[in-house]
This record gives structure tokens, sequence and C-alpha cells, in this order.
């Protein structure tokens, strides 16, 4: 129902859409060539292919992608202008940015994490429940942390019989409240 990236605001971003997504974390240094072990934080590892623009940190340091590679779980990445280890090693654990608008565009069905959050939650009955804060990616289905203004957060499982509607366009996600989601005693469906 969902791909996995993260979403971070920056300059220019339009309100509601991040100008940068996670792709990947930079672990450490691989090898005396400049290659990095990353962590994969994305459905689409092959958009990072060369000779794509990324942006590593919270700053958004441009760089263009030399090359990619998987080991194990995980991706040797190097960057263009970085030769050796000890020159790649001041990014060990920051994260890899690509933009927003270079992710692929998806089905009718499908929708990125970013997309996500913010939406307000609306149940079948009409009732206001909140806003989604947060995706949690578990074994079985993701679950869709809802924020409440003075309770308890409600935690939505990601599933057909939970997950009715899902309007980006309107800010608006419809569920159906199953029994035993919600705690408060003074809560109408």
């Amino acid at each position: 129902m969902e791909r996995e990236e993260s979403e971070h605001h920056s300059e220019g971003a339009t309100e509601g859409t991040p100008g940068f997504v996670v792709v990947g974390k930079l672990r450490k240094p691989h090898g005396v060539r400049g290659e990095m072990v990353m962590t994969v934080a994305t459905d689409y590892p092959e958009l990072l292919s060369p000779p794509r623009q990324v942006f590593v940190g919270e700053e958004y340091q441009p760089f263009t992608v030399r090359s990619v590679r998987w080991h194990r779980d995980d991706i040797l990445i190097a960057f263009e202008g970085i030769e050796d280890r000890d020159q790649v090693g001041v990014y060990r654990n920051h994260l890899l940015f690509m933009r927003a608008d270079d992710l692929p565009d998806l089905s009718e069905e499908e929708f990125y994490i970013h997309e996500l959050i913010g939406l307000d939650v609306i149940s079948d009955a009409g009732q206001n429940l909140g806003t989604v804060r947060e995706i949690l990616a578990t074994g079985a289905n993701d679950v869709y942390v809802v924020k409440r203004e003075g309770r308890k957060e409600i935690l939505l499982p990601a599933t057909e019989e939970v997950i009715l509607e899902i309007l980006p366009e309107e800010n608006l996600l419809k569920v159906h409240l199953l029994p035993g989601l919600v705690e408060d005693e003074d809560f109408d469906r």
C-alpha cells in the first residue's frame, strides 16, 4: 500500500511535500577506494545508479554517485571526487537523501510514506480521530500511528479491513475502527 521513504522538508518545498526523502544510511567505509556501506531505506535502490545526484546529511551536501553494488543486505556506494576511506569516513552514520521529485510515479493504489504523514483521519462514522504522525513497519503489516490532542495515540493496522480510503488530495484517511483499537471509554463510534 505504501512505499518506504521518509520525509525531510527543505527550503523551496511546497507545503505538505518534502524536498528530500531518505533513501539510505551511510554506515562505515569499506576497503580503500572510497566506498561506503549503506543500509538501504527505499523500495527503489536502482534509482541510486550512477550518475544519480544524491545529498548527504542534514545540510544536504550534494554528491554524484560513482558506483553502487550489493554487499550482503546492504549496498556499497561511492561518490565522485571521493577516492579513499579517510575522505568518505567523515560521512559515517549520515543519512543519504534524494529529491522527492526524482521518485518514480506510483499506481493509484500505492503511496509514499511522506504522502500519508499529516493526513487527517476520519472514521466511517464521521468521527475526527486525529492525524497520521508516523508509520511503523512491522512483519505482518504496517501500522499507522494517529496523534490525537490530549488523548492516547491510536495504532491502526494498515489492512483492507481498517484502511478504507486514502485521499491525499483531500488530506484525508478514512478508516473503520475495529473493537479494541481505541481505548477511550468516552469515545463514541
